[in-house]
């Protein structure tokens, strides 16, 4: 029975996640973040008209802010799942992310018992010049006491965050010892390149995870990195990446494609037809080339990896990816609020849109990943609906490629279902691995500092079956019985365990070069590129 209710839950969380991901999803236009001026006339509609009649007659006092923001919404809910309306007080975090930097002290934190921790201090940051250290606790920020009480994430980036050259005051505690450090906030990346190293001598690896103003530079850096080290071979690695700005994704198209290949074009019933190519010699028009995707790429994501296959420039590994082709554009309102507006769809070279269906409503929509793996898409490529979609065949091999629902990989590797086990999925669901990982690596920090890189941990670390057992029984705390499951899952812990280590000593790229050792897609990519 619980493994019944596992298989309900785990999909609606990979749902969530992807909702998650849609606020990447769109084309600002100019990719300068919003519209202003764009209605010239001041004509009152009956929308105005009642909004003036339940400001004058109505029988109680109303906020109309509300209401507006109310009436917006319901008139948004009629259009396609992706044209938002976005209010004046989330419109600033909204786009921190897809300008790729915020204003802040460049620290990352967790919760673990009702205290800040601090987990990473950003080299060169604004808290690293006020010497704040891994495995610092904060206290205070300002006046406020923000320890043995209930607080969210949301509410200490609050805190924290504020304009540029501006001083937040933090109380921390280090060693039992209470230190007051100020600290002037500054301009703070926010990466969209997860990792970039070679896994060999001559393939390479590159995990985006999403399109933001920054990603082609930070692409364009690590490719050159990367040649220098002898890339020949690359996997580029898009899962989970729910898109962003369409024009990132072009540009790194265009260093793989060559000529004035159409990489995508845009057209809509009040938008003409907009073609995008290949303008100049790209960095990596010749070697081999595999794109991962999986239910979670989307937008931009899509728009890279269509290309590519259009082209048959890349082989692409995975599962049928999400399924949005629509772009938006962002319109600023008078109240510091914003519309983001489908104007067009995209298609990619050989004609495909690859929007899946939406006539259904958003719940049907949001809930097509649910559906996936309840009819075993995610599971068997053969189950793969989109195969009945409308036949296109590729630019240059010919080969049958599908329209109408997201790109159909052309090498299918199925979800990984060694976590549907309850007492591993809970491990997850709850706190507790991330609490254990935490304080395992503050106790053991001198550790870590003898190895060279992730993949020297990977390999040398001897302590791994001490810290399964201390695991083991750290989970026992929270009711999460780990000792009896089963050979494969104990090992597939064991792995996400050394990842996780690695990430606080060598972030996320240490944490994806320890977790691709085992991770099926990249044993994919790699027999397809020995291929």
């Amino acid at each position: 029975m619980g493994n019944k209710k596992l298989q309900v839950w785990l999909p609606l969380i990979f749902s969530m996640v992807m909702i998650a991901g849609m606020f990447f999803g769109f084309n600002l236009h100019k990719q300068t973040g919003s519209n202003k001026g764009f209605f010239a006339a001041n004509k009152r509609n009956s929308l105005e008209e009642a909004m003036d009649l339940i400001k004058l007659r109505y029988v109680d006092s109303v906020h109309l802010d509300t209401l507006e923001e109310g009436a917006i919404q319901q008139m948004m809910s009629g259009l396609d799942p992706h044209s938002v309306y976005i209010p004046a007080s989330s419109l600033n975090d909204v786009n921190e992310d897809i300008a790729g930097n915020f204003q802040g002290i460049g620290v990352e934190f967790n919760i673990f018992d009702d205290t800040v921790h601090v987990l990473y201090v950003l080299p060169g940051g604004p808290g690293d010049k006020a010497g704040l250290r891994v495995a610092d606790r904060i206290l205070k920020v300002n006046d406020e006491i923000i320890v043995g009480k209930t607080i969210t994430s949301d509410q200490v980036k609050k805190l924290i965050r504020g304009p540029g050259n501006t001083k937040v005051y933090l109380t921390i505690l280090r060693n039992n010892e209470k230190i007051n450090a100020p600290v002037i906030r500054g301009t703070i990346p926010v990466p969209s390149r997860d990792a970039a190293y070679m896994i060999d001598k001559s393939t390479g690896y590159i995990k985006l995870n999403k399109f933001s103003e920054n990603t082609y530079a930070e692409f364009m850096e690590a490719m050159e990195d990367l040649q220098k080290q002898g890339l020949k071979k690359l996997i580029l690695d898009l899962r989970g990446n729910g898109g962003g700005l369409m024009n990132e994704a072009v540009e790194i198209a265009d260093e793989f494609l060559d000529d004035n290949k159409l990489i995508v074009y845009t057209q809509g019933a009040n938008t003409q037809r907009r073609e995008y190519r290949a303008r100049r010699p790209g960095l990596f028009e010749t070697g081999k080339l595999v794109v991962l995707v999986d239910e979670l790429s989307a937008s931009a994501s899509e728009i890279l990896s269509g290309a590519l296959q259009d082209w048959d420039r890349a082989t692409i590994v995975g599962r049928r990816t999400f399924g949005k082709g629509l772009v938006q554009e962002q319109y600023e309102l008078s109240d510091g609020s914003a519309l983001r507006l489908t104007v067009a769809r995209y298609y990619t070279p050989v004609g495909r849109s690859i929007q899946r269906p939406y006539d259904q409503g958003k719940k049907v929509y949001m809930e097509d990943i649910w559906q996936r793996y309840h009819d075993g898409e995610l599971l068997h490529a053969d189950s793969n609906k989109i195969n009945k979609g409308q036949i296109y065949l590729t630019k240059i091999e010919k080969r049958p490629v599908y329209g109408g629902g997201g790109i159909m990989p052309d090498k299918f590797v199925p979800i990984d279902t060694n976590y549907i086990q309850r007492n591993v999925t809970q491990l997850y669901l709850e706190t507790t691995f991330n609490n254990f990982v935490y304080n395992y690596y503050v106790h053991n920090l001198s550790l870590f500092n003898q190895y060279k890189s992730a993949t020297d941990f990977a390999q040398r670390f001897p302590g791994i079956n001490d810290a399964w057992n201390q695991l083991v029984t750290y989970a026992l705390r929270d009711t999460i019985y780990l000792k009896n499951i089963s050979a494969k899952d104990q090992v597939g812990i064991k792995q996400r365990l050394k990842a996780y280590l690695a990430r606080y000593k060598w972030r996320y790229e240490g944490f994806y070069e320890v977790l691709n050792m085992t991770d099926p897609a990249v044993k994919k990519a790699l027999e397809v590129i020995s291929n």
